[in-house]
């Protein structure tokens, strides 16, 4: 983390942030709270990264929504 230390996100792979997302929150709340079709509609981690890794917009509020759950824990 030295060469990005004001970056939280340095070092954690698109797929941790899915599966810890999805395990604390639910598929049904991530597609309401984030509404993409991967997370609504027969969603898997597999169909996620791959739709998350083309859309810079979703993968934003993905992350975003991310830091929220990590900031909500250290409290």
């Amino acid at each position: 983390m030295s060469t990005q230390p004001n970056n939280p996100l340095h070092g954690i792979k698109l797929e941790q942030i899915v599966t810890e997302l999805e395990a604390h929150y639910g598929w049904e709340y991530l597609g309401q709270k984030i509404r993409i079709r991967c997370f609504q509609d027969n969603p898997s981690i597999t169909s996620s990264l791959k739709f998350l890794r083309r859309t810079p917009w979703a993968r934003t509020k993905v992350e975003n929504l991310y830091l929220k759950m990590i900031k909500h824990q250290k409290n």
